[in-house]
């Protein structure tokens, strides 16, 4: 119970400070939205290239490149913004184990909004038929929680060292890269309209990657906390 209350109230800091300032929000829709925008006009630059056999298949691939990138700008922050003071007083008033769910549900429930938002985005100057919209737009909410735990823990890490932005880039890739695949693959199936029965093994190794990530973030930041 005292870990829920720590955990709560720390998430409603963090939420507070995101509407007062809304610094991560704006910035990184502003991101997204020039990203979708020079990416249409470069496109329609292209002679034949929207008429293409291969246009559902980079419609796919780049949207979550976009996403990638955008869930690295949102999250990278999360620790390494906050002050040594801060920090201190944390250390003071909650454990280790709140402050890392605080911080990893914050960033769910912020990029479960941005990737929303960037998907109507995109949809708008990339037109392009779903055979399972519903289903399409749960494998981007799974694309989010993925990005958020991973990020989250990564940025954590990358907090206690010196050269941040290069740590977490080399710490993140062999994790990243094995979501994104499966995160294509699924999203494929429903752009292709396949039987949801045919992604279920997908949804799966997503959820146990959020699994063992969070677990691995529990057990790892008291360590990381005590310097």
């Amino acid at each position: 119970m005292e870990l829920y209350n720590q955990t709560w109230h720390l998430l409603r800091k963090e939420i507070l400070l995101e509407w007062r300032s809304k610094y991560a929000f704006n910035g990184v829709l502003l991101y997204v939205a020039s990203t979708v925008f020079v990416c249409y006009i470069s496109f329609h630059l292209t002679p034949g290239f929207i008429g293409s056999s291969g246009y559902p298949i980079v419609w796919n691939v780049l949207f979550w490149i976009i996403m990638l990138f955008a869930s690295v700008n949102a999250i990278a922050k999360s620790f390494v913004q906050e002050s040594k003071s801060r920090l201190l007083y944390y250390y003071s008033i909650a454990s280790p184990q709140a402050i890392i769910l605080s911080k990893t549900i914050y960033n769910i429930l912020l990029m479960s909004l941005l990737s929303v938002l960037a998907l109507l985005v995109y949809m708008l100057f990339f037109v392009n038929t779903l055979g399972d919209p519903l289903f399409y737009f749960i494998s981007v909410l799974l694309g989010s929680i993925s990005f958020s735990t991973i990020f989250t823990m990564i940025s954590a890490i990358a907090s206690k060292a010196g050269n941040n932005g290069t740590l977490m880039a080399i710490l993140s890739f062999p994790v990243v890269i094995p979501v994104i695949l499966v995160l294509i693959h699924l999203s494929k199936n429903a752009m292709d309209g396949l039987a949801r029965s045919a992604s279920y093994g997908n949804i799966g190794v997503l959820c146990a990657i959020d699994v063992i990530v969070i677990a691995t973030s529990l057990l790892l930041f008291p360590y990381l906390w005590r310097d």
